[in-house]
């Protein structure tokens, strides 16, 4: 039975009574756990239980995929509030009232909690060996289950409560000590470390288990993360928003990084294979890819957890519950959305590009009958459609479903692998034959011209920056939706950078249709290489049509969506990505049918930007009612001035911190205190 489905019954057999109530996790059981842990058969039960504890909607189910995917120039959520809000992480304007956070950090320690008491009675069981290799993986599996929920933690939340004791050995009223960043990451490295080699090889391990390359590969991320640059709070100034820093030693991570990425890749267990689109089409089937690009995925189970492919993927609206015509998916919120330039930044034979952009979503026609029309997505985002229920091979889901798709998350692949491994040697070493090697097997999956992929890969390699930048951008464009480029950002120190880039490409398109300039129109050409915002296609013209229809215009000339579906009408669209003139009647020749059109980019109001434009980025960058934009320093606000984005030593830092919860802070009884502004 798929650990997925074990995962439904909810089985686990830890009694989980905490005398903590600053864990608050309590879950009561039947069975004791010394009984538990006398027998193989229950301490896998109970393991099941702690891979139960991170598939909830308020930790990797949703909020991760979703709440906590912070704005840049990949991802993106749109705002048009001018108003500061408790929940607005996305734009870097929360406060620590937000709801979110705190069912975050409660999900997030109650998972640990869970890992925490699982090793303690593991290592006090009379079964306990360090010579028995299923003893042993279980352990494993557990330690990386802690591991990953700490690392995100320390990453979102800096400095955080640290502890491998569970909270039955803490005492009633201990209050978890704060601890730095630095010592949890390398307390997490150091732990990994010791039980990696014990652990069972993915390939006799499924991908939805936790494998000796997973802990491998997770060491490796942790390590980058340490050596990498991050916020840390000015505590003798309660105002400022923090300094972004790396530690003195930051080469020693990035070789910890270089040595586990090896093992990784020497290990022979994955390969990157040949198709992109294929790693998450068989996501959104059920299918487990053996050896392949998913080295661990989130098992969520059908109808019971995981919002994968109804957060990402097209919007499917339902009529009183349920969906009709062709479409017998369901209803899919479609709302993790991309940011609208994302789609300019690839190459264009770059497979990666339509695939994922998704420029489309399925809705009510205009009777409001019938519910399969499928309608161009004119807006400020397009969806991410790595990952769709839509995708998913008819009779999977009812037309009466919504959520709780059960489509694993892949929160490690082989790719990722490749590409640290590609910027711990860069960093160390240079562009080496190896590092070029590691950053071409990525590439080489995405392009069908293998020539232009050495070329690409040589020129990249003519200095270290530009490796670096070569690595960082295929990330880009590698990861969309996986809750990375933010993270890639931050630990390169070019968050704010590129967030200021981000908000002027949008602000720039809407000045330019209400007839003014942002005077950073040279510099965001320069920036991106290419002056396509001047090429922005104002009008697309498109057909909706049946996929048994013949299409008679030279397929060069038009784009075809939606794949993977096979059943839903495709849009045909003439001019995604370039300005043009409605196509002429004789390139039609679809049954007689005319181009339809629709108006894109038109994001102004009264020859002003729309709110949208203004405030999508709020805590950090925004247009003012006065007409000037201003960065946000320690609360300030601060004009932006020239026609040249500043460097980033001279950029205010990027508050993608986020605050303790308050509930939090008032259990701990004023143990715990939020700084960087909040």
């Amino acid at each position: 039975m798929k650990l997925k489905n074990i995962l439904v019954i909810g089985l686990t057999s830890l009694t989980l009574a905490s005398c903590n109530d600053f864990l608050d996790v309590e879950s009561p059981s039947s069975y004791s756990e010394e009984f538990v842990f006398s027998q193989k058969t229950e301490i896998n039960r109970a393991l099941n239980g702690v891979y139960a504890s991170i598939l909830v909607n308020d930790l990797y189910g949703k909020a991760f995929q979703r709440t906590f995917i912070l704005n840049s120039d990949v991802e993106m959520m749109i705002s048009s509030t001018n108003v500061a809000t408790h929940n607005s992480y996305a734009r870097f304007d929360c406060d620590d009232q937000g709801s979110e956070i705190n069912k975050y950090w409660q999900a997030a320690y109650k998972a640990i909690e869970d890992a925490n008491r699982f090793i303690y009675n593991l290592e006090n069981s009379p079964l306990y060996n360090e010579e028995d290799a299923e003893i042993m993986q279980m352990m494993g599996e557990a330690k990386c289950i802690r591991a990953m929920v700490y690392h995100d933690m320390v990453v979102m939340f800096g400095d955080i409560p640290f502890t491998f004791r569970p909270a039955s050995q803490l005492g009633g009223d201990y209050v978890i000590p704060i601890m730095d960043r630095k010592e949890i990451q390398d307390n997490l490295i150091n732990d990994l470390k010791a039980i990696a080699p014990k652990m069972s090889s993915s390939a006799s391990v499924t991908v939805e288990r936790a494998s000796q390359e997973f802990a491998y590969a997770l060491i490796a991320r942790i390590a980058l993360t340490a050596g990498g640059y991050s916020l840390h709070p000015d505590k003798n100034n309660p105002k400022s928003y923090g300094v972004m820093s790396r530690p003195e030693n930051y080469q020693d991570y990035y070789r910890i990084a270089k040595e586990y990425t090896n093992l990784v890749i020497s290990s022979g267990s994955h390969s990157i294979g040949t198709s992109y689109k294929d790693v998450f089409l068989k996501e959104s089937n059920f299918e487990l890819i053996s050896k392949g690009d998913p080295i661990f995925e989130i098992p969520f189970a059908k109808e019971s957890t995981g919002e994968t492919g109804n957060i990402q993927g097209p919007t499917s609206t339902a009529n009183e519950g349920q969906t009709l015509g062709k479409n017998v998916w369901g209803a899919a919120d479609g709302n993790g959305r991309l940011n609208a330039f994302y789609r300019y930044s690839f190459d264009d034979k770059d497979k990666r590009r339509d695939f994922v952009n998704g420029l489309w979503y399925y809705g009510n026609s205009t009777n409001n009958v019938s519910q399969d029309s499928c309608l161009i997505r004119s807006d400020y985002t397009v969806h991410n459609n790595k990952w769709s229920k839509l995708w998913a091979n008819a009779g999977q889901f009812l037309n009466t479903s919504s959520g709780s798709t059960g489509i694993n998350f892949p929160y490690m692949r082989y790719a990722d692998v490749l590409l640290m491994n590609a910027e711990a040697i860069n960093e160390l070493e240079g562009p080496t034959k190896e590092a070029q090697e590691s950053l071409r097997q990525v590439r080489s999956r995405a392009f069908d011209d293998q020539g232009a992929v050495n070329t690409y890969v040589t020129n990249a390699a003519s200095s270290k920056e530009k490796f670096l930048q070569a690595v960082l951008d295929e990330r880009k464009w590698e990861f969309a939706g996986e809750n990375i480029r933010w993270r890639d950002l931050v630990r390169n120190n070019l968050y704010s950078q590129e967030v200021v880039y981000s908000f002027l490409r949008y602000l720039s398109v809407a000045m330019s249709n209400a007839g003014t300039y942002t005077g950073f129109e040279d510099d965001i050409a320069e920036h991106d290489g290419s002056n396509y915002l001047d090429e922005l296609p104002e009008y697309m013209y498109y057909h909706v049509l049946p996929q048994s229809a013949e299409w008679r215009v030279d397929p060069s000339q038009v784009y075809g969506y939606p794949y993977p579906n096979t059943t839903l009408d495709i849009l045909y669209i003439y001019n995604p990505y370039k300005s043009a003139s409605q196509p002429a009647t004789a390139l039609t020749a679809i049954d007689g049918k005319t181009w339809e059109s629709a108006e894109f980019y038109q994001w102004s109001s009264d020859s002003e930007p729309t709110n949208q434009c203004k405030y999508s980025f709020y805590g950090y960058i925004r247009h003012t009612e006065q007409g000037t934009i201003v960065l946000v320093k320690d609360g300030t606000e601060v004009p932006l001035e020239g026609n040249s984005v500043p460097s980033v030593s001279a950029l205010p830092p990027v508050r993608y911190i986020l605050p303790y919860p308050n509930a939090a802070i008032q259990r701990s009884a004023g143990a715990y205190k939020n700084y960087y502004g909040y």
